[in-house]
């Protein structure tokens, strides 16, 4: 990793846009994660859209589907030290 440059521009996203932005990377409609997950499609539209709050159970169960950890849902915004990435 001594090679490794941060983005020069970051882009903050919130819990809901990191669940779209997960899903839309696997090609995955509302309608396929809520198959996935058992978490109806309108909720997960009011997740995405920043309407209800995501909460440590449902990112578990939409982690284990997106294929992550549930952190990178939770906090979206976290950034490793560089310090700590070596």
């Amino acid at each position: 990793m001594k090679h490794y440059r941060p983005a020069r521009k970051r882009v903050e996203v919130s819990v809901g846009e990191s669940v779209r932005i997960l899903r839309e990377l696997q090609e995955l409609s509302q309608n396929q994660l809520a198959e996935l997950t058992g978490i109806p499609q309108s909720t997960l539209s009011a997740i995405e859209n920043g309407r209800v709050n995501l909460g440590v159970e449902r990112a578990k169960v939409l982690a284990r589907a997106l294929k992550c950890h549930p952190a990178v849902l939770v906090f979206p915004g976290w950034e490793v030290p560089l310090d700590a990435a070596a």
